[in-house]
């Protein structure tokens, strides 16, 4: 009597999925903890019954929440304004540039294409924190030392960003497609526009993400641009009160102020994800012409 195993078992499978889970756990525990913390005391983040990884007896989170905008005269939420505002811009414009310029080196033959795209992929492997000291001496002789444009322009540029928008042109965006819309008598504008825009979109939110994501992380650039606490970005404030804030004349590091700042500074970032995530899995046209 024979026994049949259940619909699409594989054992070949298994050590694969035991490692994607392991992954999974080591790449969430920092964000539990994250979450966990957020809720506790300042004396509670170090000396806990509970541990780490779980929640104390006095939950702190509301009471962190209006610590954060009374110290420093509420100057936490100056600092989450500016990194919207420069994550929100510099993503457009990284998302915008990368994309003109990824369907311009797909789909477009001029003298030099090879050439400047390999200048593209090679400045991928330029350290951003190299580029640093070179920006600061370009923007100091231009007077944009100390604004908001010191962090927002180099953040425009995007090479990983070319290079993702080019590949997915190649691959999903057929020369067939775009030659219909010429034939039919659409201009190169209403051919980007209203043919080649539409079935862009998932690398077009994948590069936004990824350009936002980095805009909101950056910290040296920032740090090095910007002497004024009130242009500061999250990174940066965060990381001023983390080794210089004290309270009152006790100079007790404001620990449990920082936890919850870095936890409600990610809500963003989740957010966006949860609400860009659905349109990736849109606009895929492989295979779609007659």
């Amino acid at each position: 009597m024979s026994t049949s195993k259940p619909h699409g078992y594989q054992p070949k499978r298994i050590p694969s999925q035991v490692f994607l889970v392991i992954l999974c756990v080591y790449f969430l525990i920092p964000l539990w903890w994250l979450l966990v913390a957020s809720t506790k005391s300042n004396p509670d983040l170090f000396v806990s019954s509970s541990g780490p990884l779980w929640f104390s007896g006095h939950f702190s989170f509301f009471a962190n929440l209006s610590g954060l905008s009374t110290y420093s005269n509420g100057i936490y939420w100056r600092w989450l304004g500016n990194s919207l505002l420069y994550a929100f811009v510099g993503g457009i414009g990284a998302t915008t540039i990368s994309v003109l310029a990824g369907y311009g080196f797909a789909k477009y033959n001029f003298k030099g294409r090879g050439f400047v795209f390999a200048l593209v992929l090679g400045s991928v492997m330029v350290p951003a924190t190299a580029l640093v000291l070179p920006l600061f001496m370009m923007f100091s002789k231009l007077s944009l030392i100390n604004t908001i444009w010191a962090v927002i322009l180099p953040s425009l540029l995007s090479p990983v960003g070319t290079y993702l928008i080019r590949v997915y042109c190649q691959e999903a965006l057929p020369d067939e497609l775009m030659d219909a819309a010429r034939v039919d008598g659409a201009s190169e504008f209403r051919t980007f526009w209203s043919v080649s825009i539409p079935q862009l979109r998932p690398a077009i939110v994948t590069v936004l993400l990824l350009s936002v994501v980095a805009t909101w992380n950056n910290f040296f650039l920032p740090q090095i641009m910007l002497s004024s606490s009130k242009l500061w970005p999250i990174t940066v404030g965060l990381n001023y009160w983390l080794t210089h804030s004290s309270v009152g004349s006790t100079s007790e590091q404001v620990w449990n102020l920082v936890v919850s700042g870095a936890f409600v500074s990610i809500v963003p970032l989740i957010v966006a994800f949860l609400f860009l995530q659905r349109y990736w899995q849109s606009g895929l046209t492989l295979g779609s012409l007659k």
